[in-house]
């Protein structure tokens, strides 16, 4: 890395490492504010048909595929996560009027033209429909609307979190902390979040002044982050912030272990950085390590390292990182580490190929805002089919 160039003082760092902080003030906050969320949020949620749509443009939206799959599972909902930009395009596909639609809208600046858009158009389609909007911003169209609406609640996220760098990081996990919270308080909530947030702090202060390469120094061309279930989410975030940070000079995929041998194990070659993400769950854990193994025998990759919150003949056979010591997390707890990790190896590779972490888009044809986007006004069922 350059002499030069150091993570330290950038907006990316300090944003990286105020996550914590900002995870415990924001459930804290929703503790306060308890009894009104769940005035808005009881009536719907006693509703059996109720459905409750995750949503948001690229980072925002893999908030909802990180943690649909869980709160699913843990609280018997309907959960399903579909991005804004899918909702923009084709709301005929997954907007359905017969049912009562609860929107929840993820968003750092609140301003993308698709977050707007979708809100819009859900409420054209759906006759009831709710929205809440969980946003960094308060400056932004997305707050300002749902604060102004009758079927709308506005939960607004430290001021902090709304990232002044490129890439979002405290932004994408607080609100995804948040939306636990709010959603599974018995499970997810101030007291029991605060070992997650102190696990985090631990791995930060493990990787000192970030001048140390999170999986090392090696010349990678190229990184695969693999994950199961909604780890596969976290993987296709951390791939996603490689790709960023380094404005794509250094190339990044994402899968599922078990995916990953139908065709795209072909990437791999000498200079693959692959990243397993292994699974807190017994059985789905297995899976992991049956692949961790495979590449590890094959030889082909540069680093095959795992990332892991307990010990295993497999892991421990070769490179891999064992999180500091803590309580049994579950997955959509573990994500959270994880992504510090993958946020930081980000953030080192912008400073290895000589980008600004806090502007990495030289070109300025990518933007923190998205710019671009026209949305055109949806047309009454007959004009098409």
């Amino acid at each position: 890395m350059p002499e030069t160039q150091t993570a330290t003082g950038t907006w990316t760092e300090k944003e990286i490492r105020q996550q914590p902080d900002c995870w415990s003030r924001s459930l804290k906050n929703i503790d306060n504010i308890r009894q009104t969320l769940d005035r808005f949020l009881s009536p719907l949620l006693q509703k059996d048909d109720l459905r409750i749509v995750l949503t948001g443009a690229g980072t925002s939206a893999f908030i909802g595929d990180i943690i649909a799959p869980w709160l699913a599972r843990h609280t018997g909902k309907n959960f399903t996560a579909i991005p804004t930009t899918d909702l923009v395009t084709n709301p005929m596909d997954y907007l359905n009027p017969a049912h009562p639609l609860l929107l929840v809208s993820f968003a750092r600046s609140g301003n993308s033209p698709e977050s707007v858009a979708a809100v819009e158009l859900a409420n054209q389609f759906v006759p009831e429909c709710y929205h809440l909007s969980i946003t960094c911003n308060e400056a932004g169209s997305l707050y300002k609307n749902a604060v102004d609406s009758d079927n709308a609640f506005a939960l607004l996220m430290p001021a902090e979190t709304h990232d002044r760098g490129f890439a979002m990081t405290s932004s994408i996990t607080t609100m995804m902390a948040s939306c636990l919270a709010v959603f599974a308080p018995d499970r997810i909530n101030s007291n029991t979040f605060q070992d997650v947030a102190d696990r985090c702090q631990s791995i930060l202060a493990s990787l000192g002044d970030f001048s140390r390469g999170v999986f090392g120094d090696k010349p990678w061309k190229r990184i695969v982050y693999l994950g199961s279930g909604g780890l596969q989410a976290a993987a296709r975030e951390s791939a996603l912030k490689v790709l960023e940070l380094t404005a794509g000079k250094v190339v990044a995929f994402y899968d599922s272990p078990t995916g990953f041998r139908h065709g795209p194990k072909s990437l791999v070659d000498s200079e693959t950085l692959v990243v397993v993400f292994v699974s807190s769950h017994p059985y789905t854990r297995q899976y992991d390590l049956d692949l961790l193994a495979e590449l590890r025998r094959d030889g082909q990759a540069m680093e095959v390292i795992a990332i892991t919150a307990e010990r295993d003949p497999v892991t421990d056979a070769g490179p891999h990182i064992l999180l500091p010591a803590s309580r049994e997390f579950v997955d959509v707890e573990l994500a959270f580490c994880f992504l510090i990790y993958a946020q930081v190896f980000a953030l080192t590779q912008s400073l290895s190929v000589g980008n600004t972490p806090d502007t990495p888009s030289a070109s300025g044809t990518v933007n923190r805002v998205v710019q671009g986007v026209i949305i055109h006004p949806w047309q009454t069922p007959g004009s098409a089919s």
